[in-house]
């Protein structure tokens, strides 16, 4: 239905804000793009973490049970400083369309944390969460913060019942996403009448399947993303740009939009 350019003209801007004027029932489905204007590395983009030799063990299931050190290591600086990290315009617009009633839910492939950071609060993680660390023997858990301290002193997180080494609840690669996490973005894309998808290549399933849940119940998708994906054709409206997108809904915000 719309084909992807390299302009984010104003008529393109304001069918948008159109679009989420009339939505009965609007959600979003953010990926690693989203906080890329954050400072943080995305996986899949021309300088993400995927480029790096190495980058696709750092979630390896196996590898983590081999040697977690190697995950905690690498991602010291990754996620163990997401502190240092503030939410961009994206997670700022969400957050505050959210609070106007015109956004249902967050749907997010993220694990930074940064749209709970900004002030959204229906939050779906379907890729999991780094929030709880929790040790697989006992079941004894740490907080975030806690584990953070430890990883960013050069150690690792262990349980203080039986001393087992805490993984985050973070799905790894070789295992299965969150179910009730998933039940909830299925009945949410289900029930959606626009879904705006924003800094997703849609490669990553079963989670980049949840717009095509939206297109088989009549609801209309609105895609932001600085490559192209394969719903591109069946998307009303593509963008390449979040920020010049998302700097303009914040604008069209601060002159009163929504109410």
């Amino acid at each position: 239905m719309s084909d992807r350019n390299n302009q984010t003209s104003t008529r393109k801007l304001e069918s948008l804000k159109s679009l989420i004027e009339q939505s009965r029932y609007c959600v979003t489905f953010t990926g690693a793009g989203v906080s890329t204007l954050s400072g943080i590395r995305d996986f899949r983009g021309k300088n993400g973490l995927y480029q790096d030799v190495n980058a696709e063990k750092i979630f390896d299931i196996d590898v983590f049970d081999e040697d977690p050190s190697f995950y905690y290591s690498t991602t010291r600086d990754f996620i163990y400083n997401l502190d240092e990290k503030e939410p961009s315009v994206v997670h700022r617009v969400l957050a505050a369309v959210e609070k106007k009633g015109a956004l249902k839910a967050v749907i997010t492939q993220n694990i930074d944390l940064l749209h709970q950071k900004a002030g959204s609060q229906r939050v779906i993680e379907v890729h999991g969460t780094p929030q709880i660390h929790r040790c697989r023997t006992c079941g004894w858990t740490m907080s975030f913060d806690e584990a953070a301290k430890i990883v960013r002193a050069g150690g690792i997180p262990r349980c203080a019942k039986c001393g087992s080494i805490l993984k985050p609840e973070i799905t790894f690669f070789g295992e299965n996403l969150p179910m009730q996490a998933l039940r909830e973005a299925r009945a949410e894309a289900t029930a959606a009448d626009l879904m705006l998808v924003l800094g997703s290549s849609l490669l990553v399933y079963p989670a980049a399947s949840l717009p095509q849940y939206t297109l088989e119940h009549g609801g209309q998708i609105v895609i932001v993303n600085n490559m192209p994906t394969h719903l591109d054709s069946r998307a009303i409206l593509c963008f390449d740009e979040l920020a010049d997108v998302f700097e303009y809904l914040e604008a069209q915000l601060a002159e009163g939009w929504l109410g």
